[in-house]
């Protein structure tokens, strides 16, 4: 159940207390965007990518997701399900990727839900992620689990975000998102009542909290589900894809400032100093 959230209209969530992803307009103010976030956990921003943008940013990865391996034979034990294609290190291989990288609806959230715990935030992961039919449900997960030193539930240490270049829909594979769980205490799991599929139109992009279980939703239809995946982390923590090679400097040393910065390529008080003689 979704609900169309506007700058000055919020509705809560039902009394029935199903599981409920709020609709918020990409025009809303940052308080409504990060309210409802902290929330639920999770909210659908409505029509932040352009069909131009979708179109430009589609034919710019064709290429690489052509050369992907799609793996057909599966694990259920597995992490990552088959028949998906999958393709990383967005930054050198998109411009359009790189745009949407520095949105500043997307950045004006993780200012106000990563700076409170650090002096400066910084992109975690970018990859293209095409569920194909047949793909089974992942397994539920947080983005904040890599860094397990810290109990559940953890400080707010990542923001991620799903941009829709195909529809998302229950039948095709829709991200599967447990609202409420980021304010759940260790070793409560899922109940299937408490599930919800973050269904959007193209164009769309579903944001959550590092601390909101999630998974891609299986794919019983005959549609390529297809989102790119942005997160960013706190700028002292390791970021989960190795940046500075799959961006190296001669490579980032040509884009905008903004960008060579969530790179990684700016000092985090004492942390990431180098030297280039």
């Amino acid at each position: 159940m979704t609900t169309e959230t506007t700058e000055t209209t919020t509705e809560k969530t039902p009394s029935t207390h199903k599981p409920f992803i709020p609709l918020v307009g990409h025009n809303a103010s940052q308080d409504t965007l990060c309210e409802q976030l902290l929330e639920h956990g999770a909210i659908v921003v409505t029509g932040i990518c352009s069909d131009t943008e979708r179109s430009k940013l589609i034919a710019e990865l064709e290429p690489f997701l052509a050369k992907t391996t799609i793996q057909t034979s599966d694990d259920p034990d597995e992490f990552y399900p088959a028949n998906t294609k999958r393709a990383a290190a967005l930054v050198r291989k998109s411009e359009t990727v790189q745009e949407m990288i520095t949105n500043p609806s997307l950045m004006d959230i993780c200012n106000n839900i990563l700076l409170p715990n650090c002096e400066r935030f910084q992109l975690h992961v970018s990859s293209a992620l095409v569920i194909g039919p047949g793909a089974r449900k992942q397994i539920l997960h947080r983005e904040d689990d890599p860094f397990e030193f810290f109990q559940v539930p953890r400080p707010n240490m990542v923001v991620a975000s799903m941009w829709a270049m195909t529809d998302f829909t229950i039948e095709n594979g829709a991200t599967l998102i447990v609202p409420g769980s980021h304010r759940w205490e260790a070793g409560r799991d899922a109940q299937p009542h408490e599930i919800t599929s973050a269904q959007m139109k193209a164009g769309d992009m579903l944001v959550w909290l590092g601390g909101t279980l999630h998974g891609a939703g299986e794919n019983i239809s005959h549609e390529w589900r297809y989102g790119i995946f942005l997160s960013y982390s706190l700028g002292w923590l390791r970021q989960e894809e190795n940046q500075y090679i799959d961006t190296p400097l001669e490579i980032a040393s040509t884009l905008p400032k903004p960008l060579q910065d969530l790179l990684g390529y700016k000092m985090h008080r004492g942390l990431g100093f180098f030297d280039v003689s």
